[in-house]
């Protein structure tokens, strides 16, 4: 099952490094452990290109057998666990990209269901996060997706939108000329060598898109956004971020005049089936509910076998969003002027806090 599950991951991500996370184990593992499955099958499963790793015809044909196999333990496994008396709600299994607000939404959770046992699972793929949420190895996923650079949404899996579109900012060094302004152009850093993580489904993509809608072809090269800071802060590169990001010593963190480059964050979850919800489901998006309040101690929803509450653990995620993206001054503004949702859905501790920023006119609060 280990070798199938290999395969199915490898196939899946179309990348040995991100089947690799996907498994949690290192990639020179998978690769040791790929040569054996081969070996062992005599030929070749998958064809390495500078694109990732594509099945063979032979490949395809082990893949077509190794699904349902894979499907029908993970089934079975389910239904062993459920007559055990570990249902869905004993366990809560998350997971997300990477994100400031994941420290907080943890702590709501596990205030919402003390006696469940509550993991996290990060990853920098969107579309590895997303498998596993269709394959019940998460119960939830929060993502982003990159405008322009859809991810693969599994058959069975709906979302739940938290920002529709948010605005990437950047990071450059503190000597940069560009950092002593308040908002930075594209043109401004046309001459610089701007990096992406290639394992960040879209960013490549991305970045490459806007940077040919402004008549710019700067080098872009590939690194890892968690070793970056070192080669930001010298002058070497500037990398897109999270408006949510600190700034680090040596590093400035700026918005992009125009916000042209974005991304939409959302929930992820498995559409619940209508005998378990009484309703049809719900749409594919779905917007900020109106009440993100915590239940209470008689709510259904936090007894152990009771389903999953995902709206209540959406209405968390939202709270711990708005916590972090408030307490940057910059993001703060950005949420106030286009009216975001999230501004919205935290209107009574939002509005009486614009005064700080001069922004509170009788049009904001009308």
């Amino acid at each position: 099952m280990r070798h199938l599950r290999a395969l199915c991951a490898i196939a899946d991500t179309g990348s040995l490094r991100k089947a690799a996370r996907q498994l949690g184990m290192t990639q020179p593992s998978l690769t040791t452990q790929l040569r054996r499955i081969e070996n062992t099958i005599g030929g070749r499963l998958f064809s390495r290109e500078v694109t990732g790793s594509r099945p063979t015809p032979l490949g395809r044909s082990v893949l077509c057998r190794a699904r349902p196999i894979v499907a029908e333990m993970n089934a079975l496994l389910s239904e062993v666990r459920l007559e055990a008396g570990q249902t869905a709600d004993a366990r809560l299994r998350v997971g997300s990209t990477g994100s400031r607000a994941v420290v907080g939404w943890l702590r709501r959770l596990r205030d919402r269901y003390p006696d469940a046992d509550t993991t996290i699972h990060i990853d920098v793929s969107a579309n590895a996060l997303l498998q596993m949420v269709a394959a019940n190895q998460l119960d939830v996923a929060f993502v982003h997706e990159v405008e322009g650079a859809p991810l693969r949404v599994p058959e069975g899996v709906e979302r739940r939108v938290l920002v529709e579109r948010e605005p990437q900012f950047v990071a450059l060094a503190e000597t940069h000329p560009a950092a002593a302004r308040p908002t930075v152009r594209l043109a401004d850093l046309a001459a610089d060598q701007w990096m992406v993580d290639p394992s960040v489904d879209g960013e490549g993509p991305g970045l490459r898109r806007v940077l040919a809608a402004a008549g710019l072809n700067p080098r872009v090269v590939y690194g890892d956004y968690l070793t970056a800071a070192d080669l930001v802060a010298s002058g070497e590169v500037v990398t897109p971020c999270q408006p949510t990001a600190r700034s680090r010593q040596g590093v400035a963190v700026r918005p992009l005049h125009g916000d042209p480059l974005t991304v939409r964050l959302f929930l992820a979850s498995r559409v619940a089936p209508a005998a378990r919800t009484g309703a049809a489901g719900r749409a594919p998006d779905t917007a900020l509910p109106a009440d993100t309040g915590a239940t209470g101690p008689d709510d259904p929803d936090t007894v152990p076998g009771a389903p999953l509450d995902v709206d209540a653990l959406f209405g968390d995620l939202a709270d711990a969003y708005f916590e972090i993206a408030w307490a940057g001054s910059a993001y703060r503004q950005w949420l106030v002027r286009n009216e975001s949702p999230l501004l919205r859905s935290h209107e009574p501790r939002a509005r009486d806090a614009l005064d700080v920023l001069g922004l509170a006119g009788p049009a904001e609060v009308s």
